[in-house]
């Protein structure tokens, strides 16, 4: 268990509540888990009538490693304390969670808002009123009240005892009405430099923990860290479904506020999310006063000369659920529902195309497609197509500014290649300003972290398009996890959304042969990857020789928007892709369409190619594994992915020595006598 994780079950063990043998296995505890001795020190001086400076250093000196307590013990006494180990959704939150993402739930801006002014009752104090009306509002007549008079006092502090806890809030109020202003009379005398507390939740007349309280109708909100006037006007501003604000007399006001749970368990997670939300506007709450049996202060009495009084009642929302309801519509920022009835006659205009018959403004396109297929050689062309008002791929495309997100390529090759596809396109770059590029390679981090960058960057550049390249380099979680990849397409949709273009990207295909495959099932990982974009293309080798050395590629779409057209059959011919226009290609099969026969045969070729062949594409394939490594090691894993084979074939082929000089260790593919980073 983490140092983090053990500090924070700390905060669900009370030390006043420990037995002095409980007291020392946390110490214990602590110290085997590697712990400093202040840790234990802190969390032992929250009970000020048991704690003595020193007494913990002096008992950690004695702690053996074989005592046989480890940091389970205090795992063991934080369940008891009602803490629990849970992944899902509707778990208790630990005190160092926090709700949702880091902009959620921001309703107030601390550091702008304005205080709100709060009125001294001054000589028409009436302090009878001031309790009267708080615990009327707190309780029924029926209800047992906790309360705090008598102190301790330990080098100039005052602390609280237990109090008293037998008397009905009925009682109170009854004796109140008769004292003729003199509130010692119900209460007892009190210590003029202390004031005094009350427990705002009721309990059985038996005791005064948390095992006593009969209903969990409310929590403290406290927090001295801002100026008093500020914590009214947050307090406020965040509509907190308070019953009773009361001034403290000293730097906080004492909150309490609605949470009407059922039983202990609901009280935790209403608590934990009532905090959460105030800390994240800019309260910061003490977190001891979590505790349904916690004391606030009494309004009606004085504290060090100043007052302790009752400033307002039943404000903020009525209850704790109308309270989480409204912190959930206003922070959702999702639309309203409408009805289709009243948009029948007047429907909105649809996002113009982006690519003709493929894609619209504002969508997303997922380009997926098997390694040699120049998926990167097509964004460009794409890129370049938007950039100057020109066809991709024989599809029209709207003209206006891209932006190329380069995360695979060096900056000189990503430049090179640019320049090398316009020249290869025999297109003159009148728009080349257009075309912006952000190049990525060694610098890439998560998409959930790369978005808001994004986003940010990109503001100000007035886009139609912003084009990936790769994904595999940005992908957060497991690629076959479903609702990790939904998470993960979902950062799509919030650059789309934020700057109001269309987001392209690519993907690569999983391993085997895919010819036979619907082209939503060719992608690589989670179905969420075909089925998340409103535009997926598609591209399959075809199965050629071409006495040129081109490579012959099928491309088939499947369009959320659009009609899907017909397999468009190209060339790439490095570094462009070319329209098969002379239908060269029209009744090309991929590799698995081929019937046996026709496997046979080319089977029996492949395996009469001469040796010079053979190591001819394996250098190739190392050359090109070379280069693309960021750190130029060839591994069998890159050969066997550029061959489309199994790694067990391609070291079957390294072992056979007919493809050349090639040795393998350790998975990494070596070629001695050869010169460079890849030799090791």
């Amino acid at each position: 268990m983490s140092k983090l994780n053990l500090i924070s079950l700390l905060n669900y063990i009370e030390p006043s509540s420990c037995s002095y043998e409980e007291w020392i296995q946390v110490g214990m505890g602590l110290k085997q888990e590697g712990y400093p001795v202040s840790d234990w020190e802190a969390w032992s001086s929250k009970d000020t009538r048991r704690w003595h400076r020193g007494e913990c250093a002096a008992k950690w000196k004695g702690f053996t490693n074989g005592s046989g307590i480890t940091g389970a013990t205090i795992t063991e006494l934080a369940k008891q304390g009602g803490w629990k180990s849970t992944s899902t959704d509707d778990r208790v939150l630990s005190w160092d969670d926090i709700v949702g993402s880091d902009s959620e739930y921001i309703i107030v801006d601390s550091e702008w808002v304005e205080g709100k002014e709060i009125t001294d009752p001054g000589k028409k104090w009436d302090p009878v009123h001031d309790i009267t009306t708080y615990l009327s509002t707190l309780f029924d007549s029926t209800d047992i009240v906790g309360y705090v008079t008598d102190v301790w006092e330990k080098e100039g502090r005052y602390f609280p005892t237990k109090g008293i806890a037998k008397k009905t809030a009925g009682e109170i109020i009854d004796k109140l009405g008769k004292c003729n202003g003199d509130i010692s009379l119900v209460f007892g005398d009190t210590t003029p430099k202390a004031g005094a507390w009350v427990r705002f939740n009721p309990l059985d007349g038996n005791g005064i923990s948390n095992d006593n309280i009969t209903a969990f109708n409310y929590a403290l909100v406290e927090s001295d860290t801002l100026d008093i006037e500020k914590q009214y006007a947050i307090m406020t501003k965040l509509e907190l479904p308070i019953a009773c604000l009361v001034h403290s007399g000293k730097k906080s006001l004492h909150a309490i506020v609605h949470i009407d749970a059922g039983n202990y368990e609901e009280y935790r997670k209403r608590v934990d999310y009532l905090y959460q939300v105030c800390q994240k506007n800019g309260l910061e709450i003490d977190r001891q006063n979590r505790n349904p049996s916690r004391l606030s202060r009494l309004p009606g009495v004085e504290r060090d000369g100043n007052k302790q009084f009752l400033i307002a009642t039943n404000i903020g929302k009525s209850d704790f659920q109308s309270w989480h309801d409204w912190v959930e519509e206003v922070n959702d920022n999702l639309p309203d529902i409408e009805q289709l009835a009243s948009e029948w006659d007047n429907l909105p205009e649809l996002s113009p195309p982006l690519i003709a018959d493929v894609l619209r403004q504002g969508h997303k396109m997922l380009l997926a497609g098997p390694s040699k297929a120049g998926k990167s050689f097509a964004l460009i062309e794409l890129c370049i197509a938007l950039a100057e008002g020109e066809n991709w791929m024989g599809f029209s495309c709207s003209m206006g500014r891209v932006l190329y997100v380069n995360l695979e390529l060096d900056r000189a090759s990503c430049l090179h290649r640019f320049k090398d596809v316009y020249e290869a396109l025999d297109l003159q770059a009148d728009h080349i300003k257009n075309i912006d590029i952000w190049n990525l390679r060694g610098k890439s981090i998560p998409m959930d972290k790369l978005a808001p960058k994004l986003i940010r960057r990109a503001q100000k550049g007035n886009y139609i398009a912003i084009v990936i390249d790769p994904i595999y380099k940005i992908i957060t979680g497991d690629e076959n996890s479903a609702d990790q990849m939904a998470m993960f397409c979902n950062q799509f949709d919030k650059v789309c959304t934020e700057l109001g273009c269309a987001v392209i990207y690519c993907h690569h295909h999983s391993k085997g042969a895919q010819g036979a495959k619907r082209s939503m099932d060719r992608a690589s990982g989670s179905g969420v990857f075909a089925r998340d974009p409103d535009a997926l293309i598609d591209m399959i080798q075809l199965d050629v020789n071409d006495s040129l050395g081109r490579t012959a590629w099928r491309l088939e779409g499947t369009l959320r928007e659009f009609k899907s057209f017909d397999p468009l059959n190209v060339w790439f011919d490095y570094p462009i892709h070319k329209i098969d226009r002379s239908g060269t290609l029209q009744d090309a099969k991929t590799p698995s369409e081929l019937s046996q026969k026709e496997r046979g045969k080319k089977g029996l070729e492949s395996q009469t190619r001469s040796a010079s062949e053979r190591r001819s594409r394996y250098q190739e394939a190392f050359d090109a594994c070379q280069f693309a490594a960021e750190d130029s090691i060839v591994t069998i894993d890159a050969i066997a992915q550029y061959f489309e084979v199994d790694e067990k074939t391609v070291k079957r082929d390294i072992n056979s020595k007919r493809i050349g000089n090639f040795t393998y260790k350790n998975g990494i593919v070596i070629q001695p006598n050869k010169t460079g980073k890849g030799e090791k």
